[in-house]
């Protein structure tokens, strides 16, 4: 069997909306101009309402299928809570996924992802999460430890990364993740229907 034998895998696509959730100044604006655009500003410009930010990537299929190309639209929201009750079902509705973050300097922002999560649940379901502890440059005034983040993910089956959008690290790897396993899920959906 020669090489133009092979069956072709044929390539799939996924459009998917990621909601990154937390409270104000934890750095979720800053996460998303790494992820999107490999970049860092130290100024803090606080989200007025919602910025909406786009980058395709590849992330690998199930067993012998083609890789996954995702369109993966992100969701930032300003961090207030009066603003999260007022556009909670117009922002979170068609979320595929959530990116739960948290400040490394202030242990009350992982406390508050609680009521983050089930406002993204309440209106789109339990869609897969990710959490993020960021700052994670800022060594000598971390506030949390790994047996916080571990009890507080457990609750919704998922992992954490200590990151942070400054160096850089782990930033693509958790989106990555993310995406691999909102693709998973709808990937194992759509053997089910068929």
């Amino acid at each position: 069997m020669t090489a133009d034998d092979q069956p072709q895998l044929k390539e799939k696509k996924m459009k998917m909306k990621i909601c990154l959730i937390g409270e104000g100044a934890v750095g979720k604006t800053s996460l998303i101009r790494r992820f999107v655009l490999d970049d860092f500003d130290d100024k803090y410009l606080q989200t007025l309402g919602t910025k909406v930010s786009k980058r395709e990537i590849e992330v690998p299929a199930n067993g012998n299928e083609a890789a996954i190309k995702v369109d993966m639209t992100i969701w930032d929201i300003m961090g207030q809570k009066g603003f999260r009750e007022l556009l909670k079902d117009a922002y979170f509705y068609g979320a595929r996924g959530i990116i739960a973050v948290c400040d490394v300097t202030r242990k009350a922002t992982l406390e508050e992802l609680d009521d983050w999560i089930e406002g993204v649940y309440s209106v789109s379901g339990r869609v897969p999460i990710q959490f993020l502890a960021n700052k994670a440059d800022l060594e000598d005034k971390i506030a949390m430890n790994e047996k916080d983040l571990e009890q507080a993910t457990k609750a919704y089956d998922s992992e954490y990364y200590f990151t942070s959008a400054k160096s850089g690290v782990n930033v693509e790897t958790a989106f990555r993740n993310l995406a691999l396993k909102v693709g998973k899920e709808e990937f194992n959906k759509e053997k089910k229907r068929e």
